[in-house]
C-alpha cells in the first residue's frame, strides 16, 4: 500500500507536497483513508483499496483537466490569491485573515524583511505560500517593524513625538500627542516606525 501511495503521488504530477492546494489535500486525506485499513489489518483485501485509488486518480485527473480549461471553475475549486500588503500597509476589508500575525511576521523575517515599508506588495497564494514584491532601496518607506524586540515596544500611550506605525494595519502617522487613533482602522496601539533598507 505504501508503494501504491508513492506511485499515485508520482502519477498526480505534483512537484512537491508544499505546493498542494486545498483540493489536493482533500485527495490525500481520501487516499490515507483508503490505504489505512489494508496497511494496518492483513485481513483486509488490497484490491478494493486499489479500486478506490484508481477511481480517485481518475477523478483527480478529470477535475484538474476541467480546471485548466475553465477559469471560473478553477477559482471555485482553488480560490483566488489575496492581497495582504499594498504600498507598505496591510490591506483592510480583504476578508477574514487565514494566518496569525506572528506567523506572517515570521515568514517576512525569513525573507530578510525588517518592516512593512520595504514591501510594496504581498500576496497570499492559493497554495498558502506568500509572494513578496519589494520597493527599490531609494523608495523604502517608514514601516511597521516585524523584528520581535522592536515590535514588542508597542503601546497605547506614547512618551515622545515621532513617526509611528499602527500595529493593526501598518498606517504611518506623525504623532505629537500621547494618545492617537489610527485614521484607517480606528485602533490606538502604535510602535515606532523604522526605515532601514532591506538586506539581501
Amino acid at each position: 500500500m505504501f508503494s501504491v501511495i508513492l506511485t499515485f503521488l508520482r502519477l498526480s504530477g505534483k512537484k512537491g507536497v508544499s505546493q498542494l492546494s486545498i483540493f489536493e489535500v482533500a485527495i490525500i486525506i481520501g487516499l490515507g483513508s483508503a490505504a489505512g485499513d489494508p496497511m494496518a489489518n492483513p485481513d483486509n483485501a488490497i484490491v478494493p483499496a486499489l479500486i478506490v485509488f484508481a477511481t480517485i486518480l481518475l477523478f483527480y485527473r478529470c477535475i484538474t483537466w476541467m480546471a485548466s480549461r475553465n477559469e471560473k471553475f478553477e477559482t471555485l475549486l482553488e480560490g483566488d490569491p489575496v492581497y495582504v500588503i499594498e504600498e507598505g500597509v496591510f490591506v483592510l476589508g480583504s476578508g477574514e485573515p487565514t494566518f496569525a500575525k506572528d506567523e506572517f511576521f515570521a515568514e517576512m523575517r525569513q525573507q530578510n524583511i525588517e518592516h512593512l515599508g520595504q514591501v510594496k506588495t504581498a500576496i497570499l497564494e492559493t497554495n498558502g505560500n506568500l509572494s513578496f514584491f519589494y520597493y527599490a532601496d531609494e523608495d523604502v518607506q517608514p514601516g511597521l517593524p516585524v523584528l520581535p524586540k522592536l515590535y514588542h515596544k508597542k503601546s497605547n500611550s506614547l512618551s515622545q513625538r515621532g513617526q509611528y506605525a499602527c500595529t493593526t494595519c501598518g498606517q504611518i502617522e506623525q504623532i505629537t500627542g500621547s494618545h492617537h487613533t489610527c485614521p484607517r482602522c480606528q485602533q490606538t496601539e502604535w510602535v515606532q516606525a523604522v526605515q532601514t533598507q532591506r538586506r539581501t
